[in-house]
C-alpha cells in the first residue's frame, strides 16, 4: 500500500483531489478522517498541513506527497522530487507599501521584512549581497506593513489582489513554485511498482490537459495543404465522405497552438470544424 500525504484543505487540496479523480482513484472525502484508504487502488491518503508534508515524506511516515514546490523548498529536506504536476502555480515575491518609491532590490538593506518563508528569503539576500532583517510571521502576513511590523512582506502571490486590498505592490519576483509530486528515496520494490502505475496514470491525465481533438471536413483536394497546417502529434486520421469529393479530417492538437491555426484552416477550405475535449491519452 502507497501512503501520499496531501494538503487538508486550500486550493492545492482542491487540485489534488482533482487529480486523483482525473487518474480514476476513488477516495472518500471525508476530511475528518487523517487516513483515507482508495476503494480501488492501493494507495492510500494521509491528510495533512502543507508545511508538514516535506518532512513527513523524506522521514517515510508517507511514501510520496504532494507539495508546492515554495514548502519543499523552504523545508530543505532530502526527499526525491518525482514529477513536476503543473498546476497550483504561484509566485515568491517581495512587496513594499504601493506608496513608496521603488529603487531596485538595494532598497531591502536594512529594511525589516514579514515572512514564512525565512529561509528562501534569506539564500536570496545572501545571493544579492543585502542585509535584510527577517521577521517570521505564520498567517497573514500582508497586514504586517500597516500595522508597523515590517518595511515589507515575503509571500505568496497568485493574482496579487490580496496585495491591491493591502496597499502593497509586487516589486520582486523571487522563485515561482507549482505542485510537485516528491517521494521517499527509500521505497520499496512493491510501492516503487505502485508509483509507476500512479505516474503512468498522471501523466495520461495531464497530457490530456492541454489538448484538443479536432475534427473538420475539407475538400479532397485540400487534404495534403490542411495536413500541413496541423501541428498533429501524429499523423491525422483521414476518412472519406459519403458526399463525393469530400473527406473528414481527425487530428489531436494542442490547445494553445488551436486558435493560431483556425484561420488557416478555414482558409484552405475546412468546414465544420469540431474541437472536442479529451479526458484521457494513453501512450
Amino acid at each position: 500500500m502507497l501512503r501520499i500525504a496531501v494538503q487538508s484543505k486550500g486550493r492545492l487540496y482542491e487540485d489534488t483531489m482533482n487529480l486523483l479523480k482525473e487518474t480514476g482513484i476513488k477516495i472518500n472525502n471525508a476530511r475528518r478522517t487523517l487516513l483515507v484508504q482508495s476503494s480501488n487502488f492501493p494507495i492510500e491518503v494521509l491528510y495533512m498541513r502543507d508545511d508538514d508534508i516535506p518532512e513527513c515524506v523524506a522521514s517515510g511516515v508517507a511514501d510520496i506527497g504532494i507539495v508546492g514546490e515554495n514548502e519543499f523548498v523552504e523545508r530543505g529536506v532530502d526527499a526525491n522530487i518525482v514529477k513536476r504536476l503543473g498546476f497550483s502555480k504561484c509566485r515568491i515575491s517581495l512587496a513594499i507599501p504601493e506608496a513608496i518609491e521603488y529603487t531596485g532590490v538595494k532598497w531591502f538593506d536594512g529594511k525589516k521584512i514579514a515572512t514564512s518563508y525565512p529561509e528562501i528569503l534569506k539564500k536570496f539576500a545572501k545571493e544579492q549581497g543585502i542585509n535584510i532583517d527577517v521577521h517570521v510571521i505564520q498567517g497573514s502576513v500582508e497586514i504586517a506593513p500597516g500595522i508597523g511590523l515590517s518595511d515589507g512582506i515575503f509571500d505568496i502571490v497568485s493574482s496579487g489582489s490580496t496585495l491591491v486590498s493591502n496597499k502593497l505592490r509586487e516589486v520582486e519576483v523571487v522563485m515561482k513554485s507549482e505542485a510537485l509530486l516528491i517521494g521517499n528515496k527509500a521505497l520499496s520494490e512493491e510501492k516503487q511498482e505502485t508509483l509507476n502505475e500512479f505516474l503512468f496514470r498522471i501523466k495520461s491525465a495531464l497530457d490530456a490537459d492541454d489538448k484538443k481533438y479536432v475534427l473538420m471536413n475539407a475538400p479532397t483536394e485540400k487534404v495534403d495543404e490542411i495536413i500541413s497546417i496541423l501541428p498533429g502529434i501524429k499523423s491525422p486520421t483521414i476518412l472519406p465522405l459519403a458526399t463525393e469529393g469530400w473527406t473528414s479530417i481527425h487530428a489531436v492538437v494542442d490547445q494553445k497552438h488551436f486558435w493560431e491555426i483556425v484561420g488557416q484552416l478555414k482558409a484552405a477550405g475546412a468546414e465544420g470544424i469540431l474541437v472536442l475535449n479529451i479526458e484521457k491519452m494513453i501512450p
